[in-house]
């Protein structure tokens, strides 16, 4: 099976999870608004979800997947689940301590610390959520494990759990625990921990199955233990950059206001959607094709996967941006606005939806340039760059929020955001261009361009067509099925503008996709 059938298994399955996931949004935001308690919430989430994003979509992945598909290669599935078996032992030893450690650390803040409204309002959600790092952690390898034997489906579709547990909680538990917000949001967060035993539950059926399923072992003297060890601390730091900044983000939104993290939040999962159903799916598979690859000295063939992986990219992602560009504050008032949600949140989110949108472009390329690294064995490059990419979010991030008027500082942030993922991506593409070869930058900045024209013409179709229904617009827009019906037109005009102007200035590049698939 190829590399985009592949992908458009996994795109189906975490498409899900993220609609899922926007479902999920759209309930938080009826029963939570962007008060303290949704804010205070995201704040303490970031925390475990900082390991899950570096363990189950890159650090961890990077590190172990391409030592243990040499090992199927080379040794065999039993010393492969031998060695399966000791990294999860590792693994799951390593974050029990730094869990206990956090929990413990939480605690004290709680008891000692200054009185502070909004850091008082995060730890008794920090601490309830941690242990979730060990559990999806733990999934996380078990995804690896899979997607090394080229098994995609139980292991794209294990975070739809989480979202259908979520949604659960904040429809049928949430309202029974008290009439405030803040007594509320902690069956969230209980739900996010019952989330990751099941998650990790659904694993394990298949990997037997498959026979695969590894029995944990605390014999750490391996080779490919100390190989996996070397990598994973530069890959997490290299991997982890676009989280850190969040983490970042939302913090320093934090000091802004009681409502920045929320609307931050809100943003985030409208570009995470797209991002999700193409980026992350395309990522997810790339590492292990890469692998392959490199497993079998034929770096070679690298340079052009990665040239068919960034045309698609392109083609998809250049118009999403634009569009979530042009009709942020349209989209957020269908999807959000209602019950806690009002119209001043919907303004607030969708400036932070304009400052992100260009990262879908700018994400999605470290998506791709990342798992090439990590292939070629090479984690420190990441890295390297990684912490200069954090140096400019930070200063960009201090330079904005100091200078902004106060109700666009969140958005200051989302923009600090981009502009440091885009430099960190430039940066790898040039690194790797030397290392493995040019995958054609020359063809893509002239397909790119192309993409650019046509996005330009998406962009003046919905232009034009909310001109001529606007009068329209003022009679339907009242109600939840009138925006729909006024939103859903102007996605069609720019949609069928844009497939006529690829048709018509971008035929090779549909030609290259189709023999890829």
């Amino acid at each position: 099976m190829s590399i985009f059938r592949h992908a458009a298994i996994v795109g189906f399955f975490t498409g899900m999870s993220r609609l899922l996931g926007f479902v999920r949004e759209i309930i938080m935001a009826r029963y939570f608004g962007i008060g303290l308690a949704k804010s205070a919430f995201e704040i303490a989430f970031r925390i475990p979800n900082l390991f899950r994003r570096l363990f189950g979509e890159g650090a961890l992945s990077a590190a172990f997947v391409p030592v243990f598909a040499e090992a199927l290669e080379k040794d065999g599935r039993q010393k492969a689940n031998q060695l399966a078996g000791r990294a999860l032992g590792l693994l799951a030893t390593f974050l029990t301590l730094v869990t206990g450690a956090g929990m413990m650390a939480a605690a004290l803040a709680m008891r000692y610390a200054p009185d502070n409204g909004r850091l008082a309002a995060v730890l008794p959600l920090l601490i309830i959520m941690l242990p979730y790092m060990v559990l999806i952690c733990i999934v996380a390898l078990c995804m690896g494990i899979l997607n090394a034997v080229g098994h995609f489906v139980v292991s794209a579709a294990s975070p739809v759990l989480l979202n259908v547990v979520w949604i659960a909680a904040v429809v049928w538990v949430c309202p029974r625990l008290g009439d405030t917000q803040d007594e509320r949001i902690v069956g969230v967060a209980w739900a996010v921990l019952l989330a990751g035993i099941l998650q990790l539950v659904s694993q394990l059926p298949i990997m037997r199955r498959l026979r695969v399923l590894p029995r944990i072992s605390f014999t750490w003297r391996d080779p490919h233990i100390r190989t996996i060890l070397w990598r994973l601390g530069p890959a997490a730091v290299g991997m982890g950059v676009h989280q850190i900044n969040v983490i970042v983000d939302g913090v320093l939104a934090l000091w802004a206001g009681d409502w920045a993290p929320a609307a931050l939040s809100y943003a985030e999962r409208l570009i995470y959607l797209p991002l999700g159903i193409f980026a992350t799916a395309l990522g997810t598979v790339l590492l292990p094709a890469f692998a392959k690859q490199a497993a079998a000295n034929r770096e070679s063939e690298i340079p052009a996967t990665l040239a068919r992986s960034l045309n698609g990219l392109m083609l998809i992602m250049t118009p999403a941006a634009a569009g979530l560009m042009v009709l942020a504050t349209p989209i957020t008032r269908l999807a959000y606005e209602t019950g806690e949600f009002d119209a001043e949140a919907t303004t607030l989110t969708a400036r932070a939806l304009v400052a992100y949108a260009p990262g879908l472009v700018v994400f999605s390329l470290y998506k791709m340039l990342t798992p090439a690294f990590y292939a070629i064995k090479d984690t420190r490059t990441p890295v390297r760059i990684g912490l200069l990419s954090v140096a400019i979010n930070l200063v960009l991030n201090v330079i904005l929020v100091v200078t902004l008027p106060t109700y666009y500082k969140h958005a200051g942030l989302a923009f600090a955001t981009v502009v440091a993922s885009g430099v960190n991506g430039a940066i790898l593409a040039v690194i790797l261009t030397r290392r493995i070869g040019s995958p054609g930058w020359r063809k893509l900045a002239s397909t790119f361009a192309r993409v650019i024209l046509c996005t330009a013409v998406m962009a003046l179709a919905i232009r034009t067509t909310e001109h001529w229904i606007t009068p329209l617009a003022r009679f339907t827009t009242a109600t939840k099925t009138g925006q729909g019906m006024s939103l859903v037109a102007l996605m069609l005009s720019g949609t069928i503008a844009y497939a006529a102007a690829v048709l018509l200035f971008c035929r090779g590049e549909i030609r290259g996709l189709r023999r890829s698939r």
